[in-house]
């Protein structure tokens, strides 16, 4: 049992090996911390196409995981009761078949890191691009950062990583609470980029804030997404909340950055700067209130492994899924402006 995943539109000639792949895949797998599953599973990834001597050939890149500590008994139950799992039930109602938890109702899917990671390497190496997400707020404890001047070059999933030690640990602290209620937690996911041109996106119908917009909001229990000053804006008057232009080393930037570092659905140079927000997991140990297939009304406690909180090993897939929007529109501009 495993899974699979294809890479394509990646140029040729870029040094890849499982070496550039594994340190994310490492970041989201279970098994590493208290406050994540208690699944073992390795999440060692190989190369399988699209690669030769090390570098891609820019035919597709096919990547192969293999799973070793799957459990599917423990979600038998649930087979007939989708209510429980959430969105199981309008797959059921779309597919006719359910198998339970798992599978495309996962929110921490191994492929989206991978790939991730391959866009992440494409954009530093072709142009110095970092991108840094964090644990910015769990349920309503605040890790201290903003997002101009959010964490650089961090590495680790652990919750409150290099935020001052007060919130970090508290925000420890409620998950383990949580956890060990057998309950979930839900909170917000920060994310930086740096080193963006200005100039990818388009202006109409692949604004580059919609695309990303659309990727998050596209990641399982993610149910907002805000970019730059977000809903904080609307307080402010238009006098208040443009971004001025001003001379820089580079060309033209703005005196502040509350539209996030995209206007008109363009990049501008400056830093993009998002939100997350995520929902407690729906899967607690506590007893629910469902419907079986026939419709009728029943109770039932999940059992299983489950992470009290998605917050620690869904911050590398925002990256990746930013990465891959961010190397996308990267392409299209080289295809539409060569040596762009």
């Amino acid at each position: 049992m495993g899974l699979g995943c294809v890479i394509d539109g990646c140029p040729p000639g870029v040094a890849l090996s499982e070496a550039d792949i594994q340190p994310d895949l490492d970041r989201r797998r279970p098994g590493t911390g208290r406050l994540a599953s208690a699944r073992k599973e390795a999440d060692t990834v190989r190369i399988k196409s699209g690669v030769f001597e090390g570098r891609t050939t820019g035919t597709p890149i096919a990547l192969l995981f293999e799973n070793v500590d799957a459990k599917s008994s423990a979600y038998n139950e649930m087979q007939d009761l989708p209510a429980v799992a959430s969105r199981t039930l309008r797959t059921t109602r779309s597919t006719g078949i359910g198998r339970g938890r798992g599978g495309r109702a996962s929110a921490r899917r191994r492929w989206r890191a991978a790939a991730g990671a391959v866009a992440r390497k494409l954009l530093r190496e072709g142009l110095g691009v970092e991108i840094v997400a964090w644990v910015d707020r769990v349920q309503d404890i605040e890790a201290g950062w903003t997002l101009e001047k959010g964490p650089r070059g961090l590495r680790s999933r652990r919750v409150g990583r290099g935020a001052p030690a007060g919130p970090a640990a508290a925000m420890t602290a409620l998950i383990e609470s949580v956890r060990k209620d057998g309950d979930t937690v839900g909170g917000v996911i920060g994310c930086v980029v740096r080193g963006l041109p200005a100039g990818l996106g388009e202006p109409v119908f692949d604004k580059l804030d919609a695309r990303l917009a659309c990727a998050m909001i596209g990641l399982p229990a993610a149910k907002g997404f805000e970019i730059g000053s977000g809903f904080e804006g609307t307080r402010l008057r238009g006098t208040e909340h443009n971004d001025a232009f001003v001379p820089g080393e580079g060309g033209p930037q703005t005196a502040t950055n509350r539209s996030g570092g995209v206007q008109g659905g363009i990049s501008n140079g400056m830093p993009v700067t998002f939100r997350v927000a995520f929902k407690p997991v729906a899967t607690h140990f506590h007893p629910q209130d469902t419907v079986n297939r026939a419709g009728e009304a029943v109770r039932f406690q999940a059992r299983g492994r489950h992470d009290p909180c998605v917050l620690p090993r869904a911050v590398v897939i925002v990256e990746a899924m930013c990465a891959l929007e961010l190397c996308d529109a990267w392409l299209r501009q080289r295809a539409i402006v060569p040596g762009g």
